[in-house]
C-alpha cells in the first residue's frame, strides 16, 4: 500500500460506451489537468484500458463505475478516483429514483425494492420501467392525479431523452418511439411534471483530504434548435460536507433541498452496500403541481464528472489558498452562442464556435469570496 498523501498520476477514463462530445472530452480533460495541479500530482492522459496505469493512479472516469470495472483498475475507494463506484451499473443512473408500478414489473438482477420505500417523500411521485406494459401502467397511475407527465431516459444526459404526456395516447406514442432494447436494458423514468420549476444543485466533493459541500441552482439556455438545454451552475461553497450546508441556505426551500439530497444520499448508501463517491451531486426540482401547489423533489444523482464540476474545482482552487475563505461562489457556464466570450479570469474549457453540435463555449470563474465579488 501506497503512504497516505503520496505522490499519484491522474488518468482520465473513457468509461461511457455512448459517444460523447467535444466539449464533454474537453471538460473531462481539463477537470484531470486542474486536480493534478491543485494536488501537485502528475497528469497522465488517458488511461488505456490495454496497458497498467502507474503505481498509485488516480481516475477521472466519464461515468460511475461499476464494482467489476472498479476492481479491474485497482480502485478500492473514494480516494482513488474522482467519482463513484456502484455494486450495479443501473445503480448510477436515474432508474433508481423511483420504485417499478408494481411486484410483477421486470426489473434487472440486483434491484432494491425497499429503496423506493426508503425515498418516498424525497421524491416526486413517479415510477421506473423496463418494458412499454410497465411505462402504460405507470404513466396512467400519474395521469390520474391530474397535469402532465414526463418521461425521462435513463441513459440521456443534460436534459435531452425527455418527453411530456398529457393523455394515454400521447403516453402509448412517447412508449412507441423508444428503443425496445434500450428500453429493457436500461429502463425510463415516468415522473409528475412540475410547472414554473426550478432546479438547485445540492453536492459534495472529497478530494485529497479536502472536502467541499455546495449548494446551487441550475441556469438554462436555448440551443441553436431553440430547445432549453442545461447552461450551467453557479454554487455556494464551504469547507465540509453536506451536514454543513444549513449555513448557506437563505429560505426554507433551500433548507428542504438539502434535506431531500441527504436523505436521498443515505438511502442509497443504506440500499447498496459496496456504494461510494468521492463526488456526489443531486438535483432537487421545485415547481408546482396540476393543483397549483409548490412540490419539491431529488430528480437524480450524479456520482462522475458532471457539469457543476469546473465551478468545483475553481471553488477548491480558492480553498487552498494561504488565506482560506469561509464559503465561496462558484460558477461554470455553457453558451450556444457564437458570439459569447468568456470574461476576465475565466478559466476556459472549451471555445469554438465552429462547433456543429452543442455549447460553443464553456467556462468556470470564481464570483465572489465570503460574500463579496472576487
Amino acid at each position: 500500500m501506497p503512504p497516505p498523501h503520496a505522490p499519484r498520476t491522474v488518468y482520465t477514463l473513457r468509461a461511457c460506451t455512448q459517444p460523447r462530445s467535444r466539449h464533454e472530452r474537453a471538460s473531462q480533460d481539463w477537470v484531470a489537468r486542474r486536480l493534478a495541479s491543485l494536488c501537485g500530482w502528475a497528469y497522465g492522459g488517458a488511461h488505456e484500458a490495454r496497458s497498467a496505469p502507474a503505481w498509485h493512479p488516480y481516475f477521472v472516469p466519464d461515468e460511475t463505475l461499476d464494482l467489476e470495472q472498479a476492481t479491474r483498475l485497482g480502485i478500492q475507494g473514494e480516494d482513488d478516483l474522482f467519482g463513484g463506484v456502484v455494486p450495479h451499473a443501473f445503480v448510477a443512473s436515474k432508474v433508481i429514483t423511483h420504485g417499478v408500478p408494481d411486484t410483477a414489473s421486470p426489473v434487472p438482477r440486483g434491484w432494491s425494492h425497499a429503496l423506493a420505500k426508503r425515498l418516498d417523500g424525497a421524491v416526486l411521485p413517479g415510477f421506473t420501467a423496463f418494458d412499454a406494459g410497465a411505462i402504460a401502467t405507470a404513466g396512467q397511475q400519474l395521469l390520474a392525479h391530474g397535469g402532465r407527465v414526463r418521461v425521462k431516459e435513463a441513459q440521456a444526459r443534460g436534459g435531452h431523452g425527455q418527453h411530456l404526456a398529457a393523455d394515454a395516447g400521447s403516453l402509448r406514442r412517447i412508449a412507441a418511439e423508444l428503443d425496445p432494447e434500450a428500453l429493457h436494458r436500461h429502463g425510463v423514468v415516468i415522473e409528475q411534471h412540475l410547472d414554473e420549476a426550478t432546479t438547485c444543485s445540492v453536492g459534495e466533493i472529497r478530494v485529497a483530504g479536502r472536502r467541499l459541500a455546495y449548494l446551487g441552482i441550475q441556469h438554462e439556455v436555448t440551443d441553436r434548435h431553440g430547445r432549453a438545454v442545461y447552461g450551467g451552475s453557479s454554487l455556494r461553497v464551504l469547507e465540509g460536507g453536506m451536514d454543513t450546508l444549513g449555513a448557506l441556505a437563505r429560505n426554507d426551500g433551500e433548507r428542504a433541498a438539502i434535506a431531500l439530497a441527504r436523505r436521498y444520499d443515505a438511502a442509497v448508501e443504506a440500499a447498496y452496500p459496496g456504494f461510494f463517491a468521492s463526488r456526489r451531486n443531486y438535483d432537487v426540482v421545485a415547481g408546482l403541481d396540476a393543483r397549483g401547489q409548490q412540490r419539491c423533489g431529488v430528480l437524480e444523482q450524479s456520482w462522475r464528472v458532471g457539469g457543476a464540476s469546473p465551478a468545483e474545482l475553481v471553488a477548491l482552487a480558492a480553498f487552498l489558498q494561504p488565506h482560506r475563505p469561509a464559503a465561496v461562489e462558484a460558477t461554470c457556464r455553457e453558451s450556444h452562442d457564437p458570439a459569447h466570450a468568456p470574461p476576465p479570469g475565466a478559466d476556459t474549457l472549451f471555445h469554438d464556435p465552429e462547433a456543429a453540435h452543442g455549447p460553443v463555449i464553456k467556462y468556470a470563474r470564481v464570483e465572489g469570496i465570503d460574500g463579496h465579488p472576487a
